[in-house]
Parts: C-alpha cells; structure tokens; sequence
C-alpha cells in the first residue's frame, strides 16, 4: 500500500438506507474497501438494522468496536414519532401506505448523524475521509460540508436503472404527454419508457405530492456529492454508465460486484445457511434442497423468487403454478402469501391450483421453499438453468455472475428499468409480466419458460450472452496479476485516491 494511504491515519463512515436491498451491498462495499486499504469503516444505522448486519457478518462484538475493522454504531430512531408501529427500524413488514411515511421519517436521522460525525471528530481528532451514504440520504452531502469532509453516494443498483430513477424521479416526463411512451432525459431516443413501467404512485406524482417531496429532495441534494459510486461493471453496462455519467456531471466508480470471491475460480458454494425450509408438512434441510438439484439434469431447473420483500397477486400465483405445471420443467419455487396477506404468515394451498405441490412432489418436478432459499448457493448450482425474477439489482448481478439468463418479472423501485435494460440492453432476459397486478395467463407462462430455457434459437442465445457477461463480472474481481482487467479493483483504488487528495488538498488550504 501506498505511505500516503496509510490505514492508521484515515477512517470511513458509512450510512446505508434501512432496506434489505441497500443494506447488504453496503455492508459488502465496506468489507471491499476495508480488505483493500486496511482503513477502518463505521456503518451507522438504526438498532435493528444493527442486528441484522452485525448477524450478517458472524460479529460476536455488540459494542461500536470490531477486530475486522468493520465497526456499527447504533443511531437512535423513534417510529412511533412518526405514525409508525413501535420499533420499525427497516423497510421489512411495512405496507406501501407505510412506506412513504418511512422515507420521510428517515430524514429525522440528520440531527444525530449531525451529532454522531461531531463525536468522531472529537474522538479520532479528524473527520471521517469521506461519508458514504445512501441516494436516499441525500442531506448527508451537507452534513459531511459542515464538517470539512465529503459525501459519496453509493448507489446501489446497476448505472441504468439508477439513471431512469433518478431521471423520471427529477422530471416526471410521462406528466408531459398523453402518450403511453415517452423519453427520459439523458437517454437515447430508442430507449423509450411506458408507463406501465412506472409504479403506481410515480404514475400518479406531480411534483406537489408525498412521493415526489421526497425523491426529488433526497435525488437532487444527492447529485451534488463529491462523487458517485455505483453497484455495476464498468464493462457490461456501456449506455448506462454514459447516461449517468453525462446526467449526474459526477464522477461514477464502478465497484460491482460485491460477491463472494470464491465466483472467480467457479469454486462451489456450500449452504449459505443451516436454516430449515419447509417443505409441505414435512421438514426439509438446505442439504436435501441441494441433494435434489444434485439429481436434476444440467441447466434443467427453472428458479422462481422475488426478492426479499416482494409477492405477486393471488391470481397471477395461480397462472404462475400452472404455467409451471404445463411447461413440465423441474422448478424450485421460494414462496410466500401473496399481495394483501401477511408475507410471513401461513401459506394456504388455496391460493395454488388443487394438489398442486403433491404433484410436484411425487413427479420429482419441483420445490417449494418457504420464504427464503440460499439464492446464490442455487444460482451457481450446475443444474439451475434459468432464473425467474423481479429484477431487483441484487439478483440480477447473482444470477449473471453465474451465467443464468432471466424471466423478468419487475414489481417496484427501478425494478422496471433493470429488466428493461436486461431486454434491450444485454439481451440476458425475457420479461413475462410487470407488476403485482399484471395480467398473465398460464399459456404465456409456459411458453416464456420453454423459450428461455431451450437448448436452441433464442435460448440458446440468451444463455451465451448470460456466459459473456459471467466472465466480465469476473475478470472484474480479479486481482493484479491475475487479469489485465480487474476494473473494479481499480475503480475502488481510484475512489480512494480520490479522496485522500480531497483531504490533502484541504489540509494544506
């Protein structure tokens, strides 16, 4: 390592948004950029999003302090205040009437973050380098400001999707025509949008409502940080990150993908956990989901799931189930109750076509897994040949590092642009449906699977673009001297010297 980057002198302060989806590749960048700089970083957050990334990371430590480097600081946060049920600290369980009122809650964590950067100061007896928050913290680029350092804001979807986002967010194009398609700045002409990409309260924004006060707020302050760091590779998302780019007038590092380094070698994952998974009335372990895939032909099996805090409607479950059925491929379903249910109550089997999962299991054609699966583990299993998902950003890039193409189903957030990108972009991808409320039709699910999952024509083609794009996300890992490339790496190491030159500069004024 460099003298001018000496590890005792600098710390990092790291301010994720209190979601699933943002938290884990957060967590992943401060590891990244620990393991490659040696500097301490300290995650601030609410106490039970604490709980969950310090289980994340095995930590045994429940104070600020961790022999990793990794360090957590519990920053108060008072649901209740703001009309919400007591001790709601993350996105998980809230309905989408309450989740706006989540977003505007968060922007009372300012005053003790203020507070929590002032007493690293007076500990440390120097800011933080930098402070890397969430597009969703946008006013923390005036916090770091008042104190002499600055924001950098991570961004934790691909480069395409987060431009869309924020582009429409800022602009609300589709407010300006009547027309079913319209542009978004920034984009090409051809990359035309449709409003039923559009979720159902950005439809309906007009700049004066709850929704658009707070992205176009957070967004805009955002767009006004010392740089931007963004969850992709540079090399296999060309447009998007010239869109950004050009739109943002930021710098943008690419430091994807934030995944076990053990993709690089094509080493096999073990279970990622010994949690059980039930399996109608029976209990079934992570070792016989695997013995299972073990017993499946290679490339065979059609994974379904939709994210951490995501579902579909109950009909569009039924047309999903017998789709499946009709198609005759072997399936691994993780499943939860669908839209308007408790996700984490009981799964009743009305809500799937009649004997429906004794078929499955007695023809050895299918899983479903209760709730949660070890995703990764069954993407990178040798039999899983196609992935059927609501294109959160996460899944996207687990799913191609291993070379499996896609079946979009977008639901929410940038859900829409990811697949749209997917499609027209990358060509990885089929989209089936969009929305929780899309119309389907088992016919259409079968033929969407049997095109994708072919051995010929289009599928084939999907899966040799899905293998071009495994091998860039890989490279990307790599360190010197084993590549030419390892552009992530490299855009860390730039990030980095970035911001000590920032401090230099700074200290010497």
């Amino acid at each position: 390592m460099d003298s001018q980057l000496n590890p005792d002198q600098h710390y990092i302060v790291v301010f994720p948004f209190m979601a699933h989806g943002h938290l884990i590749p957060f967590l992943a960048l401060a590891n990244q950029i620990h393991r490659r700089t040696g500097f301490t970083l300290i995650i601030a957050t609410t106490k039970l999003t604490l709980h969950h990334l310090r289980r994340s990371t095995s930590s045994e430590d429940d104070h600020e302090h961790s022999n990793s480097g990794i360090h957590f600081v519990e920053l108060p946060f008072s649901s209740s205040n703001h009309g919400l049920p007591d001790n709601t600290g993350t996105t998980e369980n809230l309905s989408r009437a309450q989740l706006i009122d989540f977003l505007h809650a968060s922007t009372s964590m300012e005053t003790p973050f203020r507070n929590f950067i002032r007493e690293c100061i007076g500990k440390h007896g120097r800011p933080p380098l930098c402070i890397i928050s969430d597009m969703f913290f946008g006013w923390a680029v005036d916090v770091a400001r008042s104190y002499d350092t600055v924001n950098v804001t991570f961004l934790t979807s691909g480069a395409y999707g987060s431009a869309a986002f924020i582009s429409i967010w800022n602009e609300l194009p589709h407010r300006k025509t009547e027309s079913e398609e319209f542009e978004v700045t920034g984009f090409p002409k051809r990359c035309r949008f449709h409003r039923s990409q559009l979720h159902y309260f950005l439809r309906a924004a007009d700049g004066s409502d709850s929704w658009s006060k707070f992205f176009q707020t957070q967004l805009r302050l955002s767009l006004k940080s010392h740089a931007l760091l963004c969850n992709t590779v540079e090399e296999i998302e060309p447009l998007g990150l010239q869109i950004l780019r050009d739109y943002s007038k930021r710098p943008v590092w690419c430091v994807c993908p934030l995944l076990p380094k053990a993709l690089i070698n094509d080493k096999s994952f073990s279970p990622s956990s010994p949690s059980s998974f039930s399996f109608s009335k029976e209990s079934m372990s992570a070792d016989k989901l695997f013995e299972w895939l073990d017993s499946q032909e290679p490339k065979s099996v059609l994974y379904i799931a939709f994210g951490s805090q995501n579902t579909i409607g109950a009909t569009q479950m039924m047309e999903l189930a017998i789709g499946l059925e009709k198609s005759e491929k072997p399936f691994v379903w993780v499943i939860r109750p669908p839209e308007g249910f408790d996700l984490k109550g009981e799964f009743n089997p009305e809500w799937l076509p009649e004997g429906f999962e004794e078929r499955a299991k007695e023809k050895n054609r299918g899983l479903l897994v209760r709730k949660w699966a070890p995703q990764l583990d069954i993407l990178g299993h040798k039999s899983t040949g196609a992935f059927l998902s609501h294109c959160g950003w996460n899944s996207v890039m687990e799913s191609l590092s291993q070379g499996v193409p896609i079946i979009g189903w977008p639901l929410a957030g940038e859900q829409n642009y990811n697949s749209k990108m997917l499609v027209e972009e990358m060509g990885v991808s089929v989209e089936l449906s969009r929305g929780p409320s899309g119309t389907i039709a088992g016919d259409e699910v079968k033929k969407v699977i049997d095109l994708v999952m072919a051995s010929d024509g289009q599928g084939e083609e999907l899966k040799k673009k899905a293998n071009e794009i495994k091998l860039q996300i890989r490279e990307a890992l790599k360190e010197e001297g084993e590549s030419k490339g390892s552009s992530s790496l490299k855009a860390i190491d730039a990030f980095v010297a970035s911001i000590v030159k920032n401090r230099q500069e700074n200290v010497k004024n």
